[in-house]
């Protein structure tokens, strides 16, 4: 099966939605109530999820429990995600410090830097060297890192990653990334994205101004 990944957007959204309407109360859901809280058409939730064989009936609609346990499982919800950090700048100490990870089931185990002042080998959350980060990948199975560093460094980074037998690349660093095949690269410019949120609010503005004169 070949998804597309507005789609996996789309159910980490209603995943949100439950979540929210579980904690109101709700024992059931109708696809009106996903549609509504994620902002698409009741028939797009029902095509997404008969993607993945969910189903529902048009005066039941969907238990709220079984729903959530679906979709955890489909965004591998049901195990710990154990992911690791490269890059120990200000938006990699921010990421190790978020305690939002482990809520959704995924856990930083360890960071990686090339600056020997940033080690700490027996923190909580250690730090070690650049040049452990395969061995310890191989010894802990990690599938997923995020790369938080300057740009000058991150091919030479993200080849070590997927060298190390990383297959998930969350990259905030400014560029864009070469990657193998069965490696899925993410990126993530937050520069690039302040510039079309301006962008488009300046946009907005311009036309409310042309439409009054």
């Amino acid at each position: 099966m070949t998804l597309n990944r507005r789609c996996i957007i789309r159910i980490s959204r209603y995943k949100n939605a439950l979540k929210r309407l579980k904690g109101l109360g709700f024992v059931k859901v109708f696809s009106g109530n996903l549609a509504d809280a994620a902002g698409v058409t009741s028939s797009q939730v029902r095509k997404d999820f008969s993607l993945f064989g969910i189903t529902g009936n048009r005066r039941g609609g969907y238990h709220v429990n079984e729903l959530v346990e679906h979709i955890g499982r489909i965004l591998g919800k049901n195990e710990l995600q154990k992911i690791v950090i490269v890059g120990m700048g200000n938006i990699g100490k921010a990421l190790m410090r978020y305690r939002g990870f482990e809520a959704g089931g995924i856990k930083v185990i360890a960071g990686f830097d090339i600056d020997p002042a940033k080690y700490s080998k027996t923190a909580d959350t250690p730090i070690f060297p650049l040049e452990d980060f395969r061995e310890f990948v191989h010894a802990n199975g990690v599938k997923i890192a995020i790369l938080s560093v300057p740009d000058v460094a991150a091919h030479h980074v993200s080849e070590v990653m997927i060298s190390a037998g990383i297959k998930g690349i969350l990259n905030f660093a400014p560029i864009q990334l070469r990657g193998a095949e069965d490696v899925v690269i993410s990126s993530i410019n937050l520069e690039v994205e302040l510039e079309n949120l301006i962008y488009f609010v300046n946009a907005g503005a311009k036309t409310r101004i042309d439409s009054e004169i």
